[in-house]
């Protein structure tokens, strides 16, 4: 078993594609506590099981994991220089998400796993791909006052969008996403590993971070929500 924790860096409908300061603003904080089964192994003798090339090179990794990020607009159209209404309302408008995951990741080892655990050292790359059942808390919010009116909210989010009154909604829901990692595990001593991991996790839904500008308006409205989580863990075998 484990504990990973690291920076999320949010990709939303907030702020400004493919804008440094959007991917490195709109950051926020995740942790989980994994599980390994790792068949390599017997847990009634603690001995080899018989070897094959799936024993030796995959591990089925689960894991409960929990993400916070706030969120705001940034890039060239919240610059100071622009003084418009339009402007101001994108600079007050404000959200977060946090978002509770649960799901499954095979983890391939291109090396061998029974080496890898023999030497204190040894070093454990890894790539992996799977399937998360996520449930979501977003908050859209403006210190202009309420949403939803001329005043306060930019044009394009009082449109209404997927069977929302508008663009935005401060709401609560259950999402499927698809879940693919790249990382290694350095082997701190028989029973214990160091592992960073990079990943991407992509959500079946674009209500994730309370952003939807109506996509058959709104063009620049491509892609769903995803995230980018780089994490470090702790992994003590049972």
């Amino acid at each position: 078993m484990g504990v990973v924790v690291g920076p999320v860096a949010f990709q939303s409908d907030y702020g400004e594609r493919n804008d440094l300061s959007t991917n490195s603003g709109n950051t926020g904080i995740g942790i989980g506590i994994i599980h390994y089964l790792n068949f390599s192994y017997k847990a009634d003798c603690n001995c080899y099981t018989p070897e094959t090339y799936f024993n030796n090179h995959f591990k089925l990794r689960s894991e409960l994991s929990y993400n916070k990020t706030y969120l705001k607009h940034f890039g060239e159209w919240v610059a100071p220089e622009k003084p418009s209404l339009e402007a101001d309302q994108l600079r007050a408008m404000t959200g977060s998400t946090a978002v509770t995951n649960i799901g499954m990741q095979l983890e391939y080892f291109p090396w061998s796993i029974r080496d890898f655990s023999s030497r204190t050292g040894s070093l454990g790359p890894f790539i992996s791909l799977g399937g998360q059942f996520s449930y979501y808390n977003a908050k859209a919010s403006s210190s202009l006052g309420p949403l939803g009116t001329p005043l306060t909210t930019f044009p394009k989010y009082l449109t209404p969008t997927d069977g929302r009154p508008y663009g935005f909604s401060s709401e609560s829901g259950s999402v499927w996403s698809v879940v693919s990692s790249v990382g290694t595990r350095y082997k701190l001593s028989p029973l214990s590993d160091l592992m960073v991991d990079l990943r991407m996790q992509y959500y079946f839904s674009n209500w994730v971070d309370g952003l939807n500008p109506n996509p058959e308006i709104y063009k620049e409205n491509k892609a769903n929500d995803w995230l980018v989580w780089f994490n470090v863990g702790y992994i003590y075998y049972l």
